[in-house]
Parts: structure tokens; sequence; C-alpha cells
């Protein structure tokens, strides 16, 4: 694993934009980087990545279907009671997912390590599943790569696959917070990629959702939502005034409600508990558990929690950094530090995909904290011996 510079391709933000990717530039600051890439073996891919990703996925699933039986674990995972058995239902119910995002700490000298499951809403996948291979597709054209340069990415053909698992008798809405560029850029994406699929699409803004007197989730034109792609947080949905109609809508929701488990960091300890001293498991307790005390090297993180809010960093115990936020107030867990690959003064985060139960590519953000903000940069990735 190594990072290298690369010359800029020649007119690549208005191909960005001309594709939708106008969330190349993101608060004041690039978020895509063009003249650089991460380079890995094929070996590391496979062997270092892909393969522990599929474990880690199977070994998430085993712990849902215990978590939905057991109330002590569905206490420290703060779900709220009143939809217990509506996430519980959703497991055995078999309702269908579509993808997550594991955030892995690989430096190329060791095993990668779980930081995270971005198990319901994770972004970037438009920039992982498209643009990268786009970036990758022009740059051998041009020569600027050797011709055996590959990619790790066959996300976009699990996506089509993944939505084609789908009835294509409804309309398949999708739902976003539409003001936010990069929430509305992913959601016209995977839209394209239900259609590849057969689906007909809609893009509703999240705020737009109605209800009928059946207590059914309508659209904009008070046609019945059976089949809806969400791109807001199960652990914000169920303590909505709407979730009181969840039971009733008959909407097949995609991430399903079982997905809140696995978004949520307490599976964390739960995972370690199950497999202590996995290679690929770093140690993690709850906060109040005694254990987290031994971990002198730390970091602290909200059970909820996005772009990198509310951490916090301890070396030998102590606080040495911390972000602001407003997440928290569910709980915590503690986790021990591990270190990022840095090169240039940038921190890199593997996010390695999951499309269906499938691990199937991979994403690379950079940032200039050794907790990633969302000031991340996306950096494309290569293969080459």
């Amino acid at each position: 694993m190594k990072r290298i510079d690369l010359p800029e391709r020649e007119n690549w933000r208005q191909s960005a934009e001309a594709v939708g990717f106008g969330f190349h530039e993101m608060y004041g600051e690039p978020y895509w980087v063009d003249d650089a890439a991460y380079v890995f073996s094929l070996a590391e891919i496979e062997e270092a990545i892909e393969a522990p990703s599929q474990e880690l996925h199977d070994m998430c699933m085993d712990l849902v279907a215990d978590v939905v039986r057991d109330e002590a674990s569905m206490d420290a995972l703060s779900v709220p009671q009143e939809m217990r058995d509506l996430v519980a239902k959703s497991w055995r119910d078999g309702d269908k997912h579509l993808y997550g995002r594991f955030d892995l700490a690989y430096d190329g000298s060791g095993p990668a390590k779980l930081l995270e499951y971005n198990a319901d809403t994770p972004t970037s996948i438009f920039e992982s599943a498209y643009f990268q291979y786009n970036w990758l597709t022009d740059n051998l054209d041009r020569g600027t790569l050797p011709e055996d340069a590959d990619q790790y990415n066959s996300i976009q053909e699990r996506l089509v696959e993944a939505f084609a698992a789908f009835s294509k008798d409804p309309i398949f809405h999708f739902a976003a917070w539409t003001e936010s560029d990069e929430d509305r850029g992913t959601a016209a994406y995977l839209m394209d990629c239900a259609v590849q699929a057969g689906h007909r699409t809609m893009l509703l803004d999240i705020r737009e959702i109605g209800v009928d007197e059946q207590g059914r989730f309508t659209d904009t034109e008070d046609r019945v939502i059976d089949q809806l792609f969400k791109l807001y947080p199960w652990e914000d949905m169920l303590r909505e005034p709407f979730a009181k109609h969840l039971s009733s809508a008959g909407a097949m929701i995609v991430e399903p409600p079982w997905k809140t488990i696995l978004s949520n960091k307490g599976i964390l300890p739960l995972l370690w508990d199950r497999h202590a001293g996995h290679p690929n498991l770093l140690p993690a307790y709850f906060a109040g558990d005694e254990r987290a005390t031994t971990l002198r090297d730390a970091v602290r993180k909200p059970l909820f929690s996005r772009e990198g809010e509310n951490v916090e960093v301890l070396k030998d115990g102590a606080r040495v950094e911390v972000t602001e936020g407003s997440y928290g107030e569910e709980g915590f867990v503690v986790q021990q530090w591990t270190p990022l690959f840095e090169a240039g003064g940038a921190y890199a985060v593997l996010g390695s995909w999951i499309v269906g139960d499938q691990a199937c590519g991979l994403g690379m953000r950079e940032d200039r904290s050794p907790i990633t903000r969302n000031l991340s940069r996306f950096v494309p990735h290569m293969i080459l011996e």
C-alpha cells in the first residue's frame, strides 16, 4: 500500500458535473482528489481487505440474529422500546437489504481493523462505484497508468443485481434530504442503478412523504408508497413523530428496520464479546464497562454519530483530540486506538463496500485529522503489481 502523485485530468470537473457529481467540492473545500491515488497489490486486496470484509459482514449478520431476540442487547444499543417489535419482525420476515460500508484501518503492515460499520445510510457510493472507475479508464486511455492497472470495484454491477431482487411492480420511491447536494446525488445514482435493474423510480424529499387515512405512506401525487429507499438514518426515523405509522405503512423500506442494529457503534463491543482476539477486530467496550478503563490508548465515540462528531482520542488515558457535535445522549463506546495509514500529513480510512451480502469494492477517504470528518477527501485507488 502506498500513496502516489499523478497528473490531474484535464476538464475532470466539467466531466464530474456532467454526470451529476456536483459535490466534488463541499464546504468550500475540494472533496474529490484527481492528482493522487492509493496503490495496492492484488494480494493485499484479496487477503487483507476483501476476505476480512466478507467475514466481518457474516459475523455482523449472525449478531443481528441474536440481538433481535435479546432485550439486554436492545437496551445496550438504545433501540426505542416501542420500536423493538418492528425491528425484530423486519429480521424475521427476511426484509431485503441493499448495501453498507465498513470503515477499516489498514497501513499495509498488518490485518485491517474494523473501525465501524456504516450499514444504514453510507454515502460515497457514487464516487466509489462510478467516478473512480471513470478515473481509472481515463488514465488508462491516456497512458498515465500501466496497461495492467486494475481496481477493486464491482460495486455498480452488484447494485444492479441487488435491485433486481426487489419487486418491479410498484414504483420504487427514493427519499433523501434533497437540499444536500451529496444526499441528492447519492440517491440519484442509486435510482439509476434501480432503473438498470428494470424499476420505475421517483425521487422525493424525505419531508414530502405523507400518510393516508389507513396510515400508509404516500408521495406528492397521493400514491401509496409500497417500496421506499430512504437516505435517512434509522436512529432518527425511529424517534420521529411519523414513526408511529411505520408498522401500518406496509412499505418495503430499504435499508430495512433491522439495519438499525448494524449501523449502531454498539455492535463493536458486542462483536468483541463474541469474537475476542479476532485479527480484524479491536478491543471495544461500552463506556460504562469497567474494562473500558483498561484501554489507555483509545477512541471514545457515541453509539450514533455522523461526520466524526463527539469523538475523543485518548493517549495514555489523557484526552489529546476531541470533536464537537450534538451526539452522545444515548451512550458511548470505547475502542482501542489503532494507527491509520499516513502520508503527506493525511490520514487514510478504507471504505470496504458490501452490496447484498457480498464484499465488492473499495473507496479511500483521507483527512488532515486522524478523526475522519466532513472535510475528508476521496482519493481513487488502483491495483498494480
